[in-house]
């Protein structure tokens, strides 16, 4: 259809969608806008950097979430299959809340699965199904190498008096991954069942 067609049908018809638009991009991955919230360019500069990181590895922490909750097997099956897809929320709420910060700080919230397969710091696991311990084994690790980093930029956001950002790694991104841990641990203790 020409273009001349098309301006045609969407004056005639403000309902059809406009299909196939192309443009270029109005922001690159890594540049700031500027954002009048009072913080510094670099000091927001470096937390989109952190956040970023925590962000892309914390979107691998889901899908091993997802994929684990599907791949349970055993005697606790049940237990697992609905512990891990609670967990899988909770981080999607993270993920959401951490992709935002990003953007209030006049960043580009990292979100193509292949940049964040390129970014991530975690492991990635075999494509097929792992025994039921090495799969919460692996989901600690990965949790532990995302808790190293929220420190690091707990500490670095407190000290550039980012509070906004501070607050969301430690009320909601920190204790959600500190508790989650606790709840994949302790199935891996290994304690008699009916005798001691």
């Amino acid at each position: 259809m020409a273009a001349q067609d098309t301006n045609k049908i969407s004056k005639v018809d403000g309902s059809q969608p406009l299909l196939h638009q192309h443009g270029y991009e109005i922001q690159q991955y890594g540049k700031l806008r500027d954002m009048p919230i009072a913080l510094n360019p670099d000091v927001r500069g470096e937390s989109c950097a952190l956040v970023n990181q925590i962000l892309a590895d914390s979107i691998i922490l889901y899908h091993l979430y997802k994929k684990h909750h599907w791949m349970m097997r055993g005697s606790i099956f049940y237990q697992l299959h609905l512990l891990l897809d609670k967990h899988a929320s909770e981080q999607l709420e993270l993920i959401d809340a951490m992709g935002e910060r990003v953007q209030m700080l006049g960043g580009v919230a990292i979100s193509d699965p292949r940049h964040v397969a390129e970014v991530t710091k975690i492991q990635r696991p075999p494509n097929g199904v792992e025994e039921v311990p090495v799969m919460l084994s692996r989901l600690l690790e990965a949790h532990e190498l995302i808790i190293a980093e929220l420190r690091v930029a707990i500490d670095k956001t407190a000290a550039n008096q980012d509070s906004g950002t501070n607050d969301l790694l430690v009320s909601q991104a920190l204790r959600t991954n500190e508790t989650q841990v606790w709840f994949l641990a302790e199935h891996l203790v290994d304690t008699p069942l009916v005798r001691s």
